[in-house]
């Protein structure tokens, strides 16, 4: 599971999905700062979301960033 580039806290799932959706980031749970998903973990999230059977196995897969990337 993906972990704060801050703090190391564990994400859950359902707060991974949150951040997916998310365009302005999501704040971490445990200590607040500003997460983003890695430009190549949204290539590879809108790949999961385009066949949903994968989505479980690619939330696994998913890092996080400090700082909000462009995706190309």
């Amino acid at each position: 599971m993906p972990r704060c580039t801050n703090c190391n806290y564990k994400w859950n799932a359902k707060d991974i999905i949150a951040l997916g959706f998310s365009k302005k980031g999501k704040n971490c749970p445990n200590c607040g700062d500003r997460q983003y998903i890695s430009p190549e973990s949204q290539r590879l999230l809108t790949l999961g979301w385009l066949s949903l059977i994968f989505v479980p196995f690619i939330i696994s897969k998913i890092k996080l960033s400090g700082k909000d990337e462009p995706l190309w």
